[in-house]
């Protein structure tokens, strides 16, 4: 198998549907027979509830695989979606930022490690928090390049220069290879014409970078990860999960994987 891509999904705003898309583009993707890892850099942890992963039972996170050396392979949980993996995290990622500081070759510990399965799996996506600290940092200095998930509401390219900026300041310093790959249109409203003009907003500044499937607001979408389900597993005929199936199809052409 050739080297995987991998992703990182970032946005420090909160509430975009990063997680969301993390979830369900990664199991989108495992349901149409692409073997795919999900990577929870989130303290939050809620890719890895998302998917069903019971955070009690969790012995080894990518907390001990950035802070402890742990091998990345053996922090790897199976779900319950065939060809999707998880590496979950646990609260003790809370205060990797800080403890991170002191380490040797601090912002290259997640690309470190994911050498070591990058040839196991067609596509590694890594959850970001919504922030722009050290983790995010590990995960941008990893990847081959970032998804932007931006919701269809009022300030939605508010803070994305910030974003962007650290993106380029990256690529200089440590990921020469680093692009924006996509983004990717959430909560999009197709009564209101306020998302109409955000998306237009955005794809008039993105330009082809932007997906053309839509995500929509959904209620289905907000009650999947309660039961430990991505959309497609929940309800499959809903909106969301018909949007998340067109958005892994279109993710697949884009990177020759049909």
């Amino acid at each position: 198998m050739t080297r995987a891509t991998i992703v990182a999904l970032a946005n420090q705003k909160g509430g975009v549907g990063k997680t969301t898309t993390a979830i369900n583009l990664a199991a989108g993707l495992a349901f149409q027979g692409v073997k795919t890892l999900l990577v929870d850099l989130d303290p939050q942890g809620n890719a890895t509830s998302g998917l069903g992963i019971d955070r009690q039972q969790i012995t080894h996170s990518i907390y001990d695989v950035l802070l402890k050396d742990f091998p990345i392979e053996d922090a790897v949980e199976p779900t319950s979606v065939r060809d999707l993996f998880v590496v979950p995290a646990t609260i003790d990622l809370a205060g990797a930022e800080i403890e991170l500081v002191p380490v040797f070759s601090r912002e290259r510990r997640l690309s470190n490690a994911l050498k070591q399965v990058e040839n196991d799996y067609q596509v590694i996506f890594v959850d970001c928090p919504p922030s722009l600290g050290l983790l995010t940092v590990n995960a941008l200095a990893a990847a081959d390049e970032v998804m932007i998930p931006i919701q269809c509401e009022y300030y939605a390219l508010e803070g994305l220069s910030q974003l962007l900026h650290n993106v380029e300041l990256v690529k200089s310093n440590l990921n020469p290879g680093l692009e924006v790959g996509g983004v990717v249109l959430t909560m999009y409203d197709a009564r209101t014409r306020l998302s109409k003009e955000v998306a237009d907003q955005v794809r008039g500044h993105f330009g082809e970078t932007v997906y053309r499937a839509l995500i929509p607001r959904s209620v289905r979408l907000s009650e999947a990860p309660s039961f430990g389900e991505p959309i497609e597993a929940f309800d499959g005929m809903s909106r969301g999960a018909i949007a998340y199936r067109e958005l892994a199809r279109e993710f697949r052409r884009r990177h020759g994987m049909d």
